[in-house]
């Protein structure tokens, strides 16, 4: 059998520019791809980490003026992986993050930004790289989602074939209807059966449109998305392409994190030497200034602290789990709000709560190794990888019953615990009040050392890895060509 050859088109990818589970997959699934004799290029901004970071053995020119400045494709490879990277200055050499500047402010040219990425995916797919034909294009949410728009009006006929995956539908690419004329697109795109939506432009609407096939990153979230209460405005979108929406769970990248070998950590664990894994919940309460009780049970948040993540709701319930006897260490950034009410948590109960605000991956391992259980909150997941890594870590995860949390973690109720294949706690709806009672249930299960030690057996037992959801992306593939 020939390797397919596909083209990635993305805004981030780990480890060179992250701000959240897009990267990771990004990152991830072209190795979990190669073992399906799946070889993927990926396509990225030219960031200055992507710049310094990429060797790159071949540079193409691209012809003319994109969006106002020069542009060329630097290409090279990274260990296993076959980078592709946008090298235009005027658009992606700035400092502060990926979309907004360091005071936390949408760059002002997103759209042209994002359309440029998405102008050279197209160009590439038709054959701008001599040598390189793919046989499928694979985009990644709303920053790629004009990849097909594009590639529409370039070829009617004899392109590749097209899959949009969505990360998150609450991030859509919206801007007014005003950028239209820049785009370089023909007249006839500018409908609502095309990149239209409520008299402005959706790049996510386009890439939903005008894709071949639409996935989404769990099979809960892939259901959820058809309904007006979770659709965000694109339910009919998604309803309307129906059979062509499929929903395939993430994995995490195991050789990332892995609790046997992360040099992170105090000290490293498998399932065999879990009791080794004591010194990190000791190192953890040590970095976060906790008091040194083994006896309560540490909860443990690592996430954006925004009101998708519900995090809002743990603030409320702190008195419950303070009142339980337990701990909190969080690890995130977010709203100013949720920032500063666990700060002045952090600050009212000393030893009690650690709070650190921002992002750093190496203390992200430390946190999955030293809770007890990880809290995930969420009014909406479209998949999560935060209780993936816990499942790995042997930390309980503690997940509200959306999306691809509740596809992931088997709730610790009777019939679970009977059959003996419990890995968490799920709870339903997301309410405050549910959360109290989610935060009561581990405690009062943390206090049963056996029932305890069988879920986390359980979890760390489980299969998180990309082998699965690589089997189920490469079906997808081979078999839209073969149609």
């Amino acid at each position: 059998m020939n390797h397919l050859q596909v083209l990635a088109v993305a805004s981030e990818m780990f480890p060179w520019v992250k701000t959240g589970g897009l990267a990771d997959v990004v990152g991830a699934l072209p190795g979990a791809l190669t073992r399906e004799r799946i070889r993927v290029r990926t396509l990225i901004p030219g960031y200055p980490a992507v710049l310094s970071a990429v060797p790159a053995t071949r540079v193409v020119k691209i012809a003319g003026s994109l969006f106002g400045g020069e542009a060329r494709l630097l290409c090279g490879r990274v260990g296993a992986v076959d980078l592709l990277a946008l090298d235009a200055p005027h658009l992606f050499a700035r400092p502060g993050g990926p979309y907004a500047d360091q005071n936390g402010r949408d760059w002002p040219d997103n759209a042209i930004r994002f359309a440029a990425l998405a102008k050279v995916g197209s160009d590439i797919a038709m054959g701008l790289l001599p040598g390189f034909a793919p046989d499928l294009v694979h985009a990644h949410d709303w920053q790629a989602g004009l990849t097909f728009a594009y590639l529409r009006f370039a070829a009617r006929t004899g392109r590749p074939a097209t899959v949009m995956t969505i990360h998150n539908l609450a991030f859509q690419g919206q801007f007014a209807a005003e950028i239209f004329p820049r785009l370089g697109l023909p007249d006839e795109a500018f409908a609502i059966e095309g990149i239209e939506y409520h008299g402005g432009i959706s790049y996510l609407k386009a890439g939903l449109y005008y894709a071949d096939r639409i996935t989404t990153v769990s099979p809960g979230y892939a259901a959820e998305i058809r309904t007006p209460e979770s659709g965000m405005g694109l339910d009919g979108v998604i309803r309307a392409r129906g059979a062509h929406v499929t929903g395939i769970l993430n994995g995490i990248d195991t050789r990332v994190w892995a609790p046997d070998t992360d040099p992170h950590l105090a000290a490293t664990f498998d399932l065999a030497r879990i009791g080794q894994r004591a010194a990190d919940t000791t190192d953890l309460r040590s970095r976060f200034g906790l008091d040194q009780d083994m006896e309560a049970p540490l909860f443990g948040v690592v996430s954006r602290l925004t009101w998708q993540k519900g995090l809002d709701l743990l603030l409320e319930v702190l008195p419950t789990l303070l009142g339980a006897g337990a701990q909190l260490v969080v690890l995130g950034s977010g709203d100013a709000g949720l920032e500063r009410g666990f700060r002045d948590a952090a600050a009212s109960y000393p030893g009690r709560i650690g709070c650190i605000i921002g992002y750093d991956e190496a203390m992200s391992h430390r946190v999955q190794a030293g809770s007890d259980a990880i809290l995930v909150p969420s009014r909406f997941e479209p998949c999560g990888l935060t209780q993936l890594c816990a499942l790995r870590y042997g930390a309980v995860p503690v997940v509200a019953r959306v999306g691809g949390l509740s596809d992931s973690v088997i709730d610790a109720n009777p019939a679970a615990l009977g059959a003996g294949v419990a890995t968490g706690i799920q709870f339903g709806p997301v309410t405050a009040e549910m959360l109290r009672v989610a935060i009561e249930r581990t405690v009062a299960l943390r206090r049963q050392p056996a029932v305890w030690r069988r879920i986390q057996a359980n979890g760390m037992r489980s299969d998180v890895s990309w082998r699965d959801p690589g089997r189920r992306y490469a079906t997808l593939f081979r078999d839209l060509l073969a149609r």
